[in-house]
């Protein structure tokens, strides 16, 4: 196990959705799909996180293939479950019902053990002018450090 800190963020998540609430999931992944997680090879477009017989299921994130897997690789997009306990899927569930909420992944990590898990978040979608407000936001918090490392 290597002392390497893998944590790839979903940046277009928060600008495109309101985070309301955040948790931490485990993932279901198979030995190549977690070598190129490991690797970093991951992308987030598009991917969100749907209820399929009271499970928690990632769709579309792609993981790519890892280079040395032969035989034994895995499809890129495959829809992937996520682990959570009854109490907390079933209380995402009810919010979900709620119109114009949705669950996309934040950021995936490797843990100190050793484990991929998955961050997810509860988001409503921004409209243009709160988009807006982001982007004043973060102009205006990189002229506050500018001026002070002058």
């Amino acid at each position: 196990m290597s002392n390497d800190k893998v944590y790839i963020k979903n940046r277009p998540a928060t600008f495109e959705y309101a985070i309301e609430d955040r948790l931490t999931a485990g993932i279901i992944l198979t030995g190549s799909e977690i070598k190129s997680v490991r690797n970093g090879k991951i992308s987030f477009n598009d991917s969100y996180c749907l209820f399929l017989h009271d499970e928690l299921w990632l769709k579309s994130l792609h993981i790519a293939e890892y280079v040395n897997s032969g035989y034994a690789g895995h499809e890129p997009t495959r829809e992937r479950k996520l682990l959570l306990n009854k109490k907390e899927l079933r209380k995402w569930q009810q919010k979900i019902k709620e119109k114009g909420l949705t669950i996309v992944p934040l950021a995936m990590f490797i843990n100190e053990n050793g484990f991929a898990k998955v961050e997810i978040g509860l988001g409503r979608g921004k409209k243009l002018h709160d988009k807006r407000e982001t982007i004043k936001g973060r102009e205006a918090d990189r002229e506050i450090k500018r001026h002070l490392k002058q």
